[in-house]
């Protein structure tokens, strides 16, 4: 059976669109789900986040702990900034998941994550050592 375009109307919906080019659920056909997998990614990122609070609240915690000195001062004042450098990268990245088509982590803003998580424990060893 042809329909007005010429086209056959075997293997269409009611409405006319082949289901195997959408899927109802919302996933494009041979790709991921645009839902679940950006859900997933803005979970790990929270989770990653509050343990990177949790790393410089008690670096920050053990620099001061005893007696406040300049180098104490100092290394908690550092592990703030490395923290709030964190913070942005993530908060950026949380926000990027949001939208229907999520763009890729930038090279630079995984330098940055990565470079912010080697420097909270390298200044959590050192307020320790």
């Amino acid at each position: 059976m042809k329909d007005e375009t010429g086209a056959g109307a075997e293997g269409r919906d009611q409405e006319g669109r082949d289901p195997e080019a959408h899927d109802p659920e919302g996933r494009e056909p041979g790709g991921r789900d645009p839902g679940l997998q950006p859900e997933r990614t803005r979970l790990a990122w929270r989770r990653t986040t509050l343990s990177a609070t949790v790393a410089g609240v008690l670096a920050a915690k053990q620099a001061i702990h005893d007696e406040v000195t300049a180098a104490g001062l100092v290394g908690a004042a550092l592990c703030v900034l490395v923290w709030v450098g964190f913070l942005r990268v993530a908060h950026r990245r949380i926000v990027g998941l949001g939208t229907a088509r999520p763009a890729a982590l930038t090279p630079r803003a995984a330098v940055v994550a990565a470079g912010c998580t080697i420097a909270l424990a390298a200044f959590a060893v050192a307020v320790v050592v």
